[in-house]
């Protein structure tokens, strides 16, 4: 049974940090795409940085460019989001996912957790 799941989320104040965490079961991370994206209520699905099964290039969001970095550990099934400098816009539930490519995380990926919920706010 494949699973993954986010951990870390919370509030933080506009220009601070947070360190999302995701751990895997059931399936290697070495095999798939994997990723972060995001959603916020009543918005759509936004892709926020996806490591691609083809090249094991960071694919980062327009979005989130120069803030986020994504770290990985295939040996733990385990991978991560560094943020920096959270602006109101960030705001939103993160998932880590995992699919055959990139341009699906966002689509209707292959596993994704239940989401951590990250609140900037003053």
């Amino acid at each position: 049974q494949e699973q993954m799941v986010e951990s870390g989320g919370g509030l933080v104040q506009p220009g601070g940090s947070l360190r999302l965490s995701c751990a895997g079961s059931g399936f290697r991370f070495d095999d798939y795409s994997i990723g972060w994206f995001r959603q916020a209520p009543g918005k759509t699905r936004e892709a926020v940085v996806c490591i691609s099964s083809d090249d094991r290039l960071a694919y980062y969001g327009d979005a989130v460019k120069d803030r986020f970095s994504i770290w990985v550990d295939a040996a733990k099934n385990s991978l991560g989001l560094h943020m920096k400098d959270l602006k109101a816009d960030d705001a939103a539930v993160y998932y880590c996912a995992a699919d055959q490519a990139c341009p699906r995380l966002t689509s209707e990926p292959t596993c994704w957790g239940q989401g951590t919920q990250v609140t900037v706010s003053t």
